[in-house]
């Protein structure tokens, strides 16, 4: 039996004026996904409990299995084992974004999406501003970056209250009362206030300023957390896994899994990734791994930036050419079962993740139609199918004859 897994990050929504009224799930042609949910069963889950921030990092661990109440320690962490960083028993690893903060304004939490290179030419220049060998900035993939705090045994300025808001939470809003709060809240602030100093005059902006580009004014810490510990998927459900992202965060999750992580070339975690390589680079790994997930970040980017339309075209190439010739080269391959979902809905309306069910669909041997024609959020909302607790979405997708 093979299992594949798409999740379109955040494609779950509302119904759009601009779409007819329509959400952006059901103004898409998804012939693909509706053959899913016509051969199959569609039905809704809630990844994110309600006391726990809606973020990618709760919603995934969720969807793949993990209770978020158990596992979860914060994004950064899992951000951290996609780059091979062992977290010390007193360590804390902290996301770190470059953003643009205008009139105490979030313009773009992207800082428009500047590139890995100028990224880390800024870092490298605030890292010896700040001169304390116990803080380490590690640059990552354009605006998505690491800070490493060093404790010692009686030494830890943090705690699981410290309060940090994701600046794509924050996108044309006032950003006066979000600053982070609470245990070590005055060193994060104090980090926050020196890189803009420290950017202000720096080259790096200077040149963007003279191509008509937005500055990456700051840095906005948030997303802290200690190492986590995850028992491996192989273990839980006797099942070897294999990850395609171009987000850290779903590669870090993988590695905490034992899942082997595959770098697509093209792959951006942006709308201009290159779907078509995605899909051609899951068909390759069926033959080498019992599950193969395939995450694209294209959807989620399309909601921040509040574009509709942009969201609907993401959604059709991933129903072409990744759900597609996925689910068919499934089918010529054996028994199988394919699950679509997202992780959490992610509204144009308000451009940030938000609590709530998010639909899905599965088909596939053991699987009986249910009679659904259509994978939205309406033929979800209508079935008898539900998960207030989405960890164990999982172990329903798994189990080997559902009725």
């Amino acid at each position: 039996m093979k299992y594949a897994i798409v999740i379109p990050d955040g494609c779950a929504d509302e119904p759009q004026e601009s779409l007819g009224g329509r959400t952006p799930l059901q103004a898409a042609k998804t012939p693909n996904m509706d053959a899913i949910a016509t051969a199959g069963v569609v039905g809704r889950a809630n990844h994110v409990p309600p006391h726990l921030p809606a973020g990618s990092d709760v919603a995934n661990l969720s969807l793949l299995g993990y209770d978020p109440n158990e596992y979860f320690t914060g994004r950064a962490p899992l951000e951290a084992a996609a780059q091979g960083i062992e977290l010390g028993p007193h360590d804390w690893a902290i996301r770190c974004n470059l953003v643009t903060v205008l009139e105490q304004t979030m313009r773009d939490f992207t800082a428009g999406h500047i590139s890995t290179e100028e990224a880390r030419d800024l870092l490298e220049a605030l890292q010896t501003a700040i001169g304390n060998p116990q803080l380490e900035f590690v640059p990552g993939v354009s605006y998505r970056n690491l800070l490493l705090y060093r404790g010692t045994a009686g030494q830890s300025p943090f705690s699981r209250e410290t309060r940090c808001t994701p600046p794509h939470d924050l996108t044309d809003q006032k950003v006066t009362d979000d600053f982070p709060r609470g245990a070590g809240s005055d060193l994060l602030n104090e980090l926050m206030e020196r890189s803009l100093a420290v950017f202000a005059e720096h080259p790096v902006n200077q040149a963007r300023a003279a191509r008509g580009q937005l500055p990456a004014t700051n840095v906005w810490l948030w997303g802290l957390g200690k190492a986590p510990s995850l028992a491996s998927f192989e273990s839980r459900y006797g099942l070897r896994g294999k990850m395609i992202t171009a987000v850290d965060l779903l590669r870090g999750l993988a590695v905490l899994m034992g899942w082997q992580c595959i770098e697509v070339p093209g792959a951006t975690g942006y709308t201009d990734t290159d779907y078509a390589a995605k899909g051609r680079y899951a068909i390759d790994a069926l033959g080498s791994t019992d599950v193969i997930c395939v995450h694209v970040e294209a959807t989620d980017e399309a909601s921040h930036e509040g574009d509709a339309a942009a969201k609907v075209r993401a959604l059709e190439e991933i129903d072409e050419k990744i759900v597609g010739p996925l689910h068919a080269a499934l089918k010529s391959q054996g028994d199988y079962r394919i699950l679509v979902t997202p992780d959490h809905p992610t509204p144009v309306r308000t451009k940030t993740h938000s609590h709530g069910f998010v639909p899905f669909a599965i088909a596939g041997h053991g699987i009986s139609a249910e009679g659904s024609k259509t994978y939205d959020e309406q033929s979800a909302g209508e079935s008898d199918l539900a998960f207030p607790a989405g960890h164990e979405l999982m172990s329903y997708f798994l189990r080997t004859s559902v009725s």
